[in-house]
Order: structure tokens, then C-alpha cells, then sequence
């Protein structure tokens, strides 16, 4: 009974989040450390289509593991803008639409890392939806040891919901996947 009154409210939120026409960015990073940086952003529109996408130039070297994970070398981002270069465009977008995000968290705390790298502030100004913490309460699995529900990677959320679009590990991949996990929740039955 509770779990269905948790993934009836899971569907409205989802809803009302849609309703903003929300935008949905994911990042790919040098780790999980609470130095880690940026090394590819991307943020896409309600309909799918990319907004901003761009590799980055971490102050770093990209670790081998992370490397395993996303296939983005040092190579591949020597070129790129640093974070400080394309930040304000990046905030300006954030700041002028709703973001959806799976594990908005991490990612808007490696945000303020990879501005920490560079003495710059941070100052969340921005409407963020956790795409992640919303899915725990629409699957409800009860996570007794954190008195919470189980948290799932996007890989297995999609999988779950049976999405066609694999979890790539890549920032514009994984952005459309956690937009096709709100919309399938937005649609689901209570």
C-alpha cells in the first residue's frame, strides 16, 4: 500500500517536472574523488536535442580507471576548452531552465570541483530534479541498512524500464537515456 502511494507521487512529480520542459545534462568526469574534474558535459532539451556539448580539458591527468569507463583520454580532450571557458554558458543555460539530472548530486558536486581547480566560486542558482532519487521511489526497493529506497545506476534503470538506448558512459548518451527514464515514469501506471 505505501509503496503505491510513493510511486503514485514518484508518476506526479515526474509530471510536474515535464511540465517545466526541463532540460537534462550529464557529465563524464576523472573519477569519483571529491577532487575530480570535468572532462565532457552535456546538457540536451526536452525534445532530445543538444544544447551544449563539449569535451574538457581537465588541470589532471584522466586515470586509467576512469578511462575504462567512458573511453575518454587524455588525447581526446588536450585540445578542449578548460571548465572556466564554456562555465558561463553552462550556468546561463541551468539558470534560465529546470534540470533534470540522474545522481544530480554528483554531478553538481563535481561541477563545483572542477570550479574549485580554478579559485572560482560556486553559487547554486539552479532548479535541479534528481532523476535517480525520483526512480528509487517509483521502483520502491526498500533499502532497510539506509531506511531509504535503492538507488540504481542509469544502466539498470534503463534495462528495468526495457529503454532502447544503452548506458554508454558518454555525457550526450547518458543525458537522452535519463530523459527517456522521466518521460517512461511520467507515463507509467500507479
Amino acid at each position: 500500500m505505501q509503496h503505491t502511494i510513493e510511486r503514485k507521487h514518484a508518476i506526479e512529480k515526474a509530471n510536474q517536472i515535464l511540465a517545466k520542459k526541463p532540460v537534462y545534462l550529464d557529465t563524464e568526469t576523472t573519477g569519483l574523488h571529491e577532487t575530480a574534474e570535468i572532462v565532457e558535459i552535456a546538457i540536451i532539451d526536452d525534445e532530445g536535442n543538444a544544447i551544449f556539448e563539449s569535451y574538457v580539458r581537465p588541470t589532471q591527468s584522466i586515470p586509467p580507471d576512469a578511462i575504462r569507463i567512458h573511453r575518454i583520454t587524455d588525447d581526446m580532450v588536450k585540445k578542449a576548452p578548460l571548465w572556466p571557458t564554456i562555465w558561463p554558458e553552462i550556468r546561463s543555460i541551468l539558470t534560465e531552465n529546470h534540470s533534470a539530472i540522474y545522481n544530480a548530486d554528483y554531478d553538481l558536486r563535481v561541477m563545483r570541483s572542477s570550479l574549485k581547480h580554478y579559485n572560482l566560486s560556486w553559487i547554486n542558482q539552479f532548479q535541479t530534479s534528481c532523476i535517480m532519487k525520483l526512480y528509487a521511489m517509483f521502483r520502491g526497493d526498500w533499502n532497510p541498512q539506509y531506511r531509504s529506497y535503492r538507488f540504481y545506476s542509469l544502466e539498470d534503470a534503463g534495462r528495468q524500464c526495457r529503454i532502447p538506448l544503452s548506458n554508454t558512459h558518454r555525457a550526450k548518451d547518458d543525458s537522452l537515456l535519463a530523459r527517456e527514464l522521466l518521460h517512461y515514469m511520467a507515463k507509467a501506471n500507479p
